[in-house]
């Protein structure tokens, strides 16, 4: 009997997760492709809701918008992360851990809250355009719009293909360089012929969680994007323009929108693996002293686009204690923002701690099983799972949500409107990641040490519990860390699954924005990016100082 527990136990996991995942992911997606295929009205299929879509413009060309402006974003994105990585690499830079901390920072708030903060600057009563206008007569070039969203975006992706590349280059073998550079190839030749194919893989991964990012991002064009609709967009004003009456063209975009996002996660796939290869590091690349032109260029590059990146943020956290009327910051300090904030949004600073702590809780669990069963319970079933987890990577979270609503909003499970469906939401989104970091940990473990364990008499479960989470403990906290500052930054999903008693920060935030109420706004963005700053100090803590690197 006591066998058959120990069996079971894993056995009846892999069961737990397949009914998890059907329940809370599969039967939502495939109901929404079910919406997408029937007409309301009649209860027959048709394709009247996709014909809708590409027989007007006005619908179909918020997916070449979306297209244009991700695919751009994601060029300037891998140009400015990787060529600053490679400085940082290669080139001793003053100041490189405050500015590496820059770096993270500006890359872990939520994109819209950086489009609020360049509205503050080069917004049409914006500090520079003000700055320009009136002392020089000069008109600075709008914000709002597609060169508004390029600009935001680009500043704000930029350092996740800095912190891909940055773990690539710490697994390059310095002797390659020298080699190549003995060789009469050195400089900008060395850094396109020999770096690039080098680091291709990690490059192309960045890329595609850009392009995700990008592709999915809600908030940045509602705020400024103005007459330039893109696709995210166009999916939420589909579902809350049919929201209690036909969704089927609702579902019919969202659908679209995971055909495209496959098609660029298939594609990417088949290209990184064509270009993989493995490398082992002896020689690690170390950063040496530069001089004279080259040390002015490399410092000037690095120092202006960190400081783009992290200024409007800290324009933000100045204009908080500014005393306000409406849209516009009058002369002297005050703190009656933050009054505002914690005396009438004080509920959604509590949610913004309790739905993405109670999500966490969830999503460790989750994961330490799951890669548990991926890496050492390997079978199809298993390998179905670790397939389906990733799903959410490429479903853009606005789809998720559509998908969790409509699935929930009816008997016999009825969750939308609760604090659950905000909770199952933060989990489908971001238990992905954490499992890659478990079952990367995971993987560097030597099977032998739990076999030892065994050997000495511990049964399988107590193996696991008292020898592998431990060993894994780092890679996890780690993990969890990252999941927990994505998810109080979280907007797509939530956008559509609150109520007023689950209103975030988040939320809050873009609504007092579109209100005018900058101010509070300010304040409440303020909030976000200091619980976002305390979060990388444990991580940097539990991380042994370690630089970030992904």
């Amino acid at each position: 009997m006591k066998n058959k527990l120990k069996v079971n136990l894993w056995s009846s996991s892999t069961l737990g997760f397949i009914i998890l995942y059907s329940i809370f992911l599969i039967v939502p997606l495939i109901l929404l492709l079910s919406d997408s295929f029937i007409d309301s009205n009649t209860g027959q299929l048709t394709l009247a809701n996709f014909q809708r879509f590409f027989g007007k413009k006005y619908y179909y060309s918020t997916l070449y918008n979306s297209f244009k402006v991700t695919v751009l974003v994601t060029f300037i994105a891998v140009a400015l992360g990787t060529v600053l990585a490679y400085f940082f690499a290669r080139f001793k830079i003053r100041g490189a851990k405050t500015l590496r901390i820059l770096i993270i920072l500006s890359s872990m708030s939520a994109p819209f809250v950086g489009a609020y903060s360049w509205i503050l600057l080069l917004g049409r009563n914006g500090i520079i355009t003000r700055f320009f206008g009136n002392l020089l007569g000069i008109t600075m070039p709008d914000i709002y719009g597609f060169r508004g969203i390029l600009l935001v975006l680009s500043l704000q992706l930029y350092p996740l293909i800095f912190l891909y590349v940055s773990g690539a280059f710490s697994n390059v073998d310095n002797s390659l360089l020298e080699a190549s550079e003995n060789l009469g190839c050195s400089g900008v030749k060395r850094f396109y012929k020999v770096i690039i194919p080098l680091i291709l893989p990690t490059v192309l991964a960045g890329a595609l969680l850009v392009f995700m990012r990008c592709f999915s991002d809600f908030g940045t064009p509602m705020l400024i994007g103005e007459g330039y609709r893109t696709f995210p967009i166009t999916i939420y004003d589909a579902y809350m323009s049919e929201l209690g009456g036909n969704n089927g063209f609702a579902a019919s975009i969202a659908i679209i929108a995971i055909i495209v996002t496959l098609v660029i996660f298939l594609v990417q796939k088949r290209i990184s693996e064509k270009h993989s290869f493995t490398m082992n590091s002896i020689n690690k690349i170390r950063p040496k002293k530069i001089y004279g032109i080259q040390n002015v260029l490399v410092h000037l590059y690095s120092y202006i686009l960190i400081t783009l990146s992290i200024a409007p943020q800290v324009y933000v956290i100045y204009t908080s204690f500014k005393k306000v009327n409406g849209t516009v910051f009058t002369s002297g300090y005050s703190l009656e923002s933050y009054v505002m904030a914690f005396s009438r949004m004080g509920s959604a600073i509590r949610n913004t701690i309790v739905i993405p702590l109670v999500s966490l809780f969830f999503v460790l669990v989750f994961a330490i099983f799951i890669a548990y069963l991926v890496v050492r319970r390997r079978s199809k079933i298993t390998a179905i799972i670790d397939s389906v987890s990733m799903v959410p990577y490429i479903v853009p979270g606005i789809v998720v949500g559509i998908a969790l609503a409509n699935a929930f909003s009816n008997p016999p499970i009825v969750l939308t409107g609760s604090m659950t469906i905000m909770v199952i939401a933060l989990i489908i989104r971001r238990l992905p990641y954490t499992i890659r970091s478990s079952v990367a940990t995971l993987r560097l473990i030597p099977i032998t040490v739990e076999e030892a364990a065994r050997s000495l008499g511990a049964s399988n479960f107590k193996t696991f519990w008292k020898i592998t989470i431990p060993m894994m403990s780092a890679g996890i906290i780690a993990g969890a860390i990252l999941s927990w500052i994505t998810m109080i930054s979280e907007l797509s999903s939530a956008i559509l699954l609150y109520t007023g008693k689950t209103r975030t920060l988040t939320v809050e935030v873009y609504t007092q924005v579109l209100r005018g109420n900058y101010g509070v706004a300010a304040a409440l963005a303020t909030i976000l990016a200091v619980l976002t700053t305390l979060s990388l100090v444990i991580f940097n803590k539990f991380n042994k100082g370690r630089d970030l690197s992904l």
